[in-house]
């Protein structure tokens, strides 16, 4: 279906049925707090898919075949459609806390709800806006591009930055790598050669930013020769390999006065409790012990002055 041609109301009420559990909750997250709410009440938790598949097991279900029609448990819903089946077994649990359990089970089954639907309606609000900019055309695209890009590089500059943080961070999504780009020597440019050549060097390294990014890369200015890059759902060694492949294009770039080379610094956000914003100071503190030893490397003075006459 073509959502760019609905309105949004419409396509939030039926985009639910392509969204799994794991676009919407951290299931790390929510195994821990299944395990604590066994251990604390006696009961066993399933939690399905809503066709039925097994997601989320604290407990005694290791032989049990979910029912989702017949015997379909609490149903978690978001936006109208169930989403995912809460099944508890209570054989554990004393008989005068059962009513206090299943009371406590379903409220469980209501906050999950809500989660979901948090999560759900900021996903797709900002997907929609990113479409609806595409469709009105392309003078619309280059004004709303003006009100979000950075004029002199052509990323996102720091306050739609801030704003698409916040974004993932709603949205619940970890891992994010959080990669701090700082320009090494930018100052000496500037010294020996002017603002115009310095400029230059900030779209160089803009450049090879962007290029070395995959397609979900988002990309900041943050300062005048600070980038940040975040990459939602990072897998394993993919940050590392990002920064690497930066390093390198820099230092395969020949000029007759640019020598680009850029420090890296990267941590990373595990926990949905977390904010992208607070890991930014790890990440620069990472960054300066990069950008020490890349400064005191064998050759990197001899290059970066190789334009001076």
């Amino acid at each position: 279906m073509d959502y760019k041609a609905i309105p949004f109301e419409k396509r939030i009420k039926e985009n639910i049925r392509n969204y799994a559990l794991d676009n919407l909750y951290a299931l790390d997250t929510l195994t821990e707090y299944c395990k604590a709410l066994c251990a604390a009440t006696g009961v066993a938790l399933l939690i399905t898919e809503r066709h039925g598949e097994k997601v989320v097991s604290v407990g005694g279900f290791a032989g049990f075949t979910p029912d989702v029609v017949g015997e379909p448990g609490r149903k978690v819903r978001v936006y109208g459609r169930t989403i995912a089946h809460l099944y508890a077994e209570m054989d554990q649990v004393p008989e005068e806390k059962k009513r206090s359990v299943e009371y406590l089970l379903d409220g469980f089954a209501n906050i999950l709800s809500q989660w979901g639907e948090e999560a759900y309606l900021h996903t797709e609000s900002s997907i929609y806006m990113d479409e609806l900019e595409e469709k009105v055309g392309v003078k619309h695209v280059q004004t709303a591009r003006g009100e979000k890009e950075d004029a002199l590089t052509g990323v996102y500059h720091k306050l739609y930055f801030e704003e698409r943080m916040q974004v993932i961070d709603r949205a619940e999504v970890v891992p994010v790598a959080v990669i701090n780009i700082n320009i090494n020597d930018w100052k000496f440019v500037n010294d020996h050669f002017g603002d115009e050549e310095s400029d230059r060097l900030i779209r160089t390294i803009a450049d090879i930013v962007k290029q070395q990014a995959k397609p979900d890369y988002i990309i900041g200015r943050v300062d005048g020769d600070v980038f940040v890059t975040l990459i939602p759902g990072a897998e394993d060694g993919e940050a590392e390999a990002y920064c690497a492949g930066v390093q390198e294009a820099c230092l395969r770039f020949e000029d007759p006065i640019l020598a680009p080379s850029a420090a890296c610094g990267i941590v990373y956000k595990t926990n949905v409790e977390e904010r992208v914003k607070d890991k930014l100071p790890d990440a620069e503190y990472e960054m300066f012990d990069n950008k020490f030893e890349i400064k005191n490397a064998p050759g990197y003075r001899e290059r970066l002055e190789h334009g001076v006459s």
